[in-house]
């Protein structure tokens, strides 16, 4: 039997679950009390804002980007690896993807998350095209150092407006965000490199491809 969460711990939980389903600028920390039964004076006893709640539940996923979007140490990149990297930073940006939908309103009312998100492009664009260069090292893409730097930056553009973009698409979050919708996202990223994929790897992609599609309007 797992231990019962701390009172931190199941406010930052609350905090997530009604960011996501709400999104954030909706939310206040009297909702976030409500929700748990708990009085807001509790809560501010864990955290003096709201701001410092969204600060946590940045860096909770900052660390889960970061844990995932390496380098295999002492092997080749894989077609594999292309599923496993573009699955778990989605299912990331599901997880928190009040931050996606809500940058823009995040970053311009906290300057100190500004800077950490900022650095945080910075460092996963480099490590991106790392990740790329390793495909081309791996005989999978085949592509110029100008080219790799451009398809990371594609790749990180509509990695970051993919949240957005689904809400714009008929204007309800919870109607189109579902795991479908995520292998569309992955999709759509691995179309990016169709005209860069090697002749021996086209076969595996093309499968992949075929995998990951789904539609993006329905009905």
């Amino acid at each position: 039997m797992s231990p019962k969460p701390s009172t931190r711990e199941r406010i930052l939980l609350a905090s997530l679950e009604l960011f996501n389903a709400q999104g954030e600028r909706s939310v206040t920390t009297n909702h976030i009390a409500a929700h748990l039964e708990i009085s807001p004076g509790n809560l501010y006893y864990h955290f003096r804002n709201k701001q410092a709640i969204i600060a946590e539940l940045f860096d909770r996923y900052e660390r889960n980007v970061d844990g995932f979007l390496q380098l295999p140490e002492g092997r080749a990149l894989t077609i594999d690896d292309k599923t496993g990297y573009l699955e778990a930073l989605l299912s990331a940006m599901w997880d928190y993807r009040f931050v996606h939908r809500d940058l823009e309103h995040l970053l311009s009312g906290d300057d100190q998350l500004a800077e950490r998100y900022r650095w945080f492009a910075r460092r996963h664009l480099l490590s991106a095209q790392k990740i790329y260069q390793g495909f081309v090292d791996a005989g999978i893409l085949q592509m110029t150092p100008p080219q790799v730097e451009a398809l990371a930056v594609n790749a990180w553009i509509i990695m970051t407006s993919w949240v957005p973009f689904l809400c714009t698409v008929d204007g309800s979050e919870d109607k189109r965000m579902d795991r479908n919708m995520l292998r569309r996202g992955i999709f759509q990223l691995l179309t990016l490199e169709e005209g860069f994929v090697t002749d021996a790897a086209r076969p595996g992609v093309s499968s992949l491809l075929a995998q990951l599609h789904a539609p993006l309007i329905n009905g």
